[in-house]
């Protein structure tokens, strides 16, 4: 079993940088996000799982807002007040299984590569379930197990894709601890999302090891892992963007 990621330890200081989304990606997702929320507008939104704020603005700006931010890390809660103020968006102590908000108080819950860290997931999903509005959607963006595409990145460290088959449920195992409180599958939908410009660009992204997939490799494979990707960064001409699948499970 992989350790628990702390991100009050080191994450937090890295995480912006090394995770930052593009104006034109963020957008993106807002498109892919209302395709599959209520149509009324506003919209009372939860971010479960915030991090450093990365959505919570832009989910206030398309939807009306509120936003809550429920995350269980200070150094991210800290980071996401300083960085991703918003008059709609309020930070708030909490984690899945303890979402500080009122039963249905939610049109949608938005879960972005934030489902794989929660460690009870029965116990998620009754809180999920509880805050949900009637006809409300929970929104998941993961990396899934069986549908895990090729990244780039994970060329250069051979036990990559290993750990995160291992890290990240399947999209089956998500919608069955869904089932028992009443929330189905209703979509799967993806988004071909532009990750940086160039090789470049992704290494020095890579080397804030922002990624928690880094903190399950051992320092020997991550320094000759760097190694390589350095090699291919210097013969590389630096024009083709860094490229790959996001997938989105929704269920309501």
């Amino acid at each position: 079993m992989l350790k628990t990621v702390d991100y009050d330890q080191r994450q937090h200081t890295v995480y912006a940088q090394g995770r930052a989304i593009a104006p034109q990606v963020t957008l993106a997702w807002m498109e892919v996000f209302a395709r599959h929320l209520p149509r009324r507008r506003p919209l009372e939104l939860i971010d479960l799982g915030s991090g450093s704020g990365r959505f919570a603005p832009a989910l206030a700006d398309a939807f009306g807002g509120p936003v809550r931010g429920v995350e269980p890390s200070a150094g991210m809660r800290g980071l996401a007040e300083a960085s991703a103020a918003h008059p709609q968006v309020a930070y708030l102590e909490g984690d899945a299984a303890r979402i500080p908000l009122p039963d249905a108080s939610a049109d949608g819950v938005l879960m972005f590569l934030s489902y794989h860290h929660v460690p009870d997931r029965a116990a998620a999903a009754v809180e999920i379930a509880r805050v949900l509005k009637p006809g409300g959607r929970l929104l998941i963006r993961s990396t899934f197990a069986d549908t895990m595409p090729q990244l780039w990145w994970h060329q250069f460290f051979p036990s990559a894709r290993r750990i995160e088959l291992e890290m990240f449920p399947s999209v089956a195992e998500v919608a069955a601890a869904f089932t028992p409180v009443g929330l189905m599958r209703v979509a799967f939908d993806s988004l071909e999302e532009r990750f940086a410009g160039n090789a470049a660009e992704m290494a020095a992204r890579l080397r804030l090891r922002a990624i928690s997939t880094f903190e399950h490799i051992g320092e020997a494979e991550i320094e000759a892992g760097f190694a390589r990707l350095d090699a291919y960064v210097a013969a590389d001409d630096g024009v083709q963007p860094i490229v790959g699948r996001s997938d989105l499970l929704v269920l309501g």
